[in-house]
């Protein structure tokens, strides 16, 4: 597939024993960036996360200097101290891509995984330590694309 944006499941594993739970990897592609990630089914499974995913693309579309948020991996964030995502900021008709984690045991109130672009912090492009953040670009056009085509 040879998408400019796509975020998918591209496997599941069968959880071992009679447990819930197992895990997937999923791929995301931004552009010529393209990248597979654990996926962790113990709290959420491939529906919800694609559910998820949706919903925080269709918040991108609200406003043009709006933030979300792709939950890549997430375990009960009641027993949990972080959640794995990738946050989307748009700014006019672009969209910047980070590879980032939600620390939850910092936050001012319990996070809610049906809104986790709440929980992202602004957009920036240097680290704390001084050195460059990873982050890729694609378009509101092509998010819109891969959302109306899943």
């Amino acid at each position: 597939m040879s998408d400019a944006f796509s975020i998918r499941v591209v496997s599941v594993s069968p959880p071992a024993g009679s447990e819930a739970g197992g895990g997937a990897v999923g791929r995301i592609t931004v552009r010529e960036f393209e990248e597979s990630f654990p996926m962790d089914l113990t709290y959420w499974s491939v529906e919800k996360y694609r559910a998820s995913w949706s919903q925080a693309l269709r918040v991108l579309e609200r406003r043009d200097d709006a933030t979300s948020c792709l939950i890549s991996s997430i375990t009960d964030p009641s027993t949990s101290n972080f959640v794995f995502c990738w946050p989307l900021y748009r700014s006019q008709d672009l969209v910047y891509v980070q590879d980032s984690i939600i620390f939850l045991e910092g936050l001012d109130e319990d996070f809610d995984p049906d809104e986790p672009w709440r929980f992202v912090e602004p957009r920036s492009t240097v680290a704390e330590e001084g050195h460059e953040i990873s982050e890729w670009q694609t378009t509101v056009d092509e998010v819109r694309d891969f959302l109306h085509r899943v």
